[in-house]
């Protein structure tokens, strides 16, 4: 080949590379664009007809997205409310107790409306946090209430047997290894984690008395594990109406006198992976937290 032609050649890879790059860039700027483009309108809107969404979904194990969420609404003067959209059957002690505090913050201290509007599920965890909003909105057939404690996991001693396996444990305190799957629980162990979890009951159904403006003997008497449903829950005062998401937002719009239209806000999604744009939301295929939870000892506000 000639030197003309070698750099004729030469010269349309590089044309050819060039242009492929900037299709690839082009496609990946489009997508970029299109996945952050609810949350890009949401901010174009005027100051003051704006409600913020937070969603708290699944099983609750962390407050801290949640949390962060509402702080940053609640310290958000151009937000003029707060809905939780609510679909979870609750979850850890702690981590519920902790965005029930938070939801109580910006209600009584930074003096923010704040609702909860139930979808499918709001039990347990998840009704221990709507109970410190405004008000609490639940469709007709949602699933609500489930307050309780539960503690759970699998006694695998007769397994170990099986295997001529022996687990050793060195402690120091006699109920430091409470709660060993590889053996049954003492009287003395079974006594001593009934009363914790009696503690986080009453907790819970005093958090609640509060929250609804309730006689805490009044909660006592329904908080036995039991749920409802949004219909049941109106006629037991745990719910102030019936609505879905769209009719819970107008209420809460009126309330905090928005006129028109109200902007829906809702928290940057996260970025999504090379993966997710290949072949789709790959995370159920990969194991999590709430997955693995059966195979930890733990205390929740959960309903199973």
């Amino acid at each position: 080949m000639s030197e003309n032609g070698r750099s004729r050649t030469l010269l349309w890879i590089v044309i050819g590379g060039g242009a492929f790059f900037l299709f690839v860039l082009a496609v990946f700027t489009l997508v970029y664009l299109t996945l952050h483009a609810g949350d890009q309108s949401t901010s174009l809107h005027g100051f003051g007809s704006k409600i913020g969404v937070v969603d708290l979904e699944g099983v609750i194990l962390s407050p801290k997205e949640v949390v962060e969420q509402l702080k940053k609404f609640g310290d958000d003067d151009s937000i003029k409310a707060i809905v939780i959209h609510v679909n979870s059957p609750g979850g850890g002690v702690a981590a519920s107790e902790e965005i029930y505090r938070e939801v109580k913050r910006i209600r009584d201290e930074k003096k923010k409306y704040i609702v909860a509007s139930i979808e499918t599920v709001g039990a347990s965890g998840a009704y221990y946090v709507s109970s410190a909003t405004n008000k609490i909105y639940a469709d007709s057939g949602s699933v609500v209430g489930s307050i309780g404690v539960i503690a759970e996991w699998v006694n695998y001693g007769e397994l170990l047997r099986w295997a001529k396996l022996k687990q050793e444990v060195l402690k120091v305190g006699e109920f430091k290894d409470t709660g060993d799957p590889s053996r049954d629980m003492t009287p003395a162990e079974r006594a001593y984690m009934q009363s914790l979890i009696d503690n986080m009951y009453g907790q819970f159904v005093q958090a609640v008395a509060d929250g609804r403006h309730a006689k805490v003997d009044d909660i006592k008497a329904i908080a036995d594990g039991r749920v409802w449903t949004g219909e049941q829950a109106l006629s037991m005062h745990l719910i102030d109406q019936l609505a879905d998401f769209q009719e819970a937002v107008k209420d809460t719009a009126k309330a905090v006198k928005i006129t028109g239209e109200p902007t829906l806000v809702r928290p940057e999604k996260d970025r999504k992976t090379l993966l997710d744009l290949m072949f789709g939301d790959v995370s159920q295929w990969l194991p999590t937290r709430e997955k693995l939870m059966d195979q930890s000892l733990g205390f929740y506000y959960l309903w199973k």
